[in-house]
């Protein structure tokens, strides 16, 4: 990205500031990403008021939940290994469950797929946990070893349910399938492929600590701030600590969708990010929020966000990303403040800046020769729909009439054989082209049905017409 012009900057900066201030914080580290780009940051306020430092980009907070996203990606580059499946039941890979109440079924309900978009069931925490008094068991040994004391609270697939003792889990089941410990697992296989250095699990290295924010807790009946009571011990639920520099290249890497398979620095296929970014149901009556695999969405101003938020004793974290535009945001605050609506409010401003900016025009991709005689009209005609199918944006596409959705093609081993692409009804079914004896395309049979090609009349054949 080019370098964020001087009013942009002005503006988020604006916005930013304003928001500390009017919500009476006493400080926040924010940044804005383009793509592969930290294109904008900022400290605002205080890191620690007693010494009157300032937060920067490697000043560490507590991201809290925003863990879940990483124990997710550890899940599913599990799955793409084949090492699990996300419908296997949890007690599969962690037996003690066996013991654990479900009044609405048997255990194998609580599946690793529901246990990552909260819809699970299960309850919200370990037991014996008050928040309030910071109380709670962050040692899944311990929990476990309690388990007739968890249970699944409501049926699974009828509401969502929270659960940090769902994800505290889901970092055991990492463990156990990866034979290494969740921490070392995450460090290994995410934050050091990403270049994330900064980022971790306590106990936080003394050079890691020294770059620590203070965490305050929320101001009542004057201006006086005071130091947040420490947080409970947490892991795979809520344990890191990171920073804007480290969580830019969190981001960046969810806004390769179109990447390809998992290979360093892309520590999942884009095709599984793109899973893990899908909204699976709604929730809320308003459908503005909906939940996806260890991420959720929320529309706002008709823009819909990827995103999530974090929060402990003395911080409120969040990150959101539009993977269309390739933008996204960062908002940390050492404090009790709506740290996700300071999140939108900066990547709605680089949102609209980006989409303003003159489209990049580039070469189209070749056509392959072998698709060539592929390309044309096919006609079904007892429903009279006629398709086209187009060399478009490096894909074999169908123009359906009256559909917006276009399907996309992909090759198999067989050159008259193709995968129907995602997101569209017929995903997954096979468009079948079909040969007539002189080796001309006859026919394309997609998903469900056949059509007929329909051969152009040549020069010849409209002088005789005429």
């Amino acid at each position: 990205m080019e370098p964020i012009p001087a009013q942009v900057a002005s503006r988020l900066e604006a916005a930013a500031a304003r928001y500390v201030k009017e919500n009476r914080l006493p400080g926040a580290a924010v940044g804005v990403v383009h793509g592969d780009e930290l294109a904008w940051s900022a400290g605002l306020g205080f890191a620690d008021v007693a010494s009157r430092r300032a937060p920067d980009t490697q000043t560490l907070y507590r991201i809290a939940s925003i863990t879940k996203t990483f124990t997710g990606t550890a899940i599913m580059q599990l799955r793409d290994e084949g090492r699990l499946n996300l419908d296997d039941a949890a007690v599969k890979h962690l037996p003690e469950l066996r013991s654990a109440r479900n009044p609405f079924g048997d255990i194998e309900h609580l599946t690793i797929r529901r246990m990552l978009s909260h819809e699970s069931g299960l309850q919200s925490e370990p037991p014996g946990t008050d928040w309030r008094l910071a109380l709670y068991e962050g040692a899944v040994g311990s929990n476990l070893a309690r388990v007739d004391e968890i249970g699944v609270m409501v049926p699974p697939n009828t509401q969502q349910k929270y659960s940090n003792l769902a994800y505290q889990l889901l970092g055991e089941i990492v463990s156990r399938v990866s034979r290494t410990p969740y921490a070392d697992y995450v460090r290994a296989q995410i934050l050091d492929p990403l270049g994330m250095p900064s980022t971790a699990y306590e106990p936080l290295p003394d050079a890691l600590r020294s770059h620590c924010a203070t965490g305050y807790a929320g101001r009542f009946l004057s201006d006086e701030l005071a130091v947040s009571v420490t947080a409970p011990t947490t892991l795979a639920e809520g344990g890191l600590w990171s920073c804007v520099g480290d969580l830019a290249r969190w981001l960046s890497f969810q806004l390769r969708e179109a990447g390809g398979p998992r290979q360093g620095a892309q520590v999942l296929s884009g095709s599984s990010l793109r899973e893990m970014h899908a909204p699976r149901y709604l929730g809320d009556e308003g459908w503005t929020e909906a939940w996806c695999i260890a991420w959720y969405a929320t529309r706002k101003n008709d823009v819909v966000w990827i995103q999530h938020s974090g929060g402990l004793h003395g911080f409120r974290t969040d990150v959101c990303f539009d993977p269309k535009h390739s933008v996204g945001a960062i908002a940390l605050v050492n404090g009790v403040g709506d740290a996700a609506t300071l999140a939108m409010d900066l990547a709605a401003i680089a949102r609209e800046a980006v989409a303003a900016t003159a489209p990049r025009i580039e070469a189209p991709a070749p056509l392959p020769a072998a698709y060539r005689e592929l390309l044309g009209l096919y006609f079904a005609g007892d429903i009279g729909v006629v398709l086209r199918l187009e060399w478009r944006d490096g894909k074999l596409t169908f123009i359906w009439p009256g559909d917006p959705a276009q399907p996309t093609l992909s090759p198999t081993d067989d050159p008259d054989v193709f995968l129907i692409d995602g997101g569209v009804r017929q995903s997954g079914e096979h468009a079948v082209f079909r040969r007539l004896a002189d080796g001309r395309i006859g026919s394309v049979f997609v998903a469900a049905g056949t059509y007929v090609r329909m051969e152009p009349v040549t020069a010849a054949e409209r002088m005789v017409s005429s």
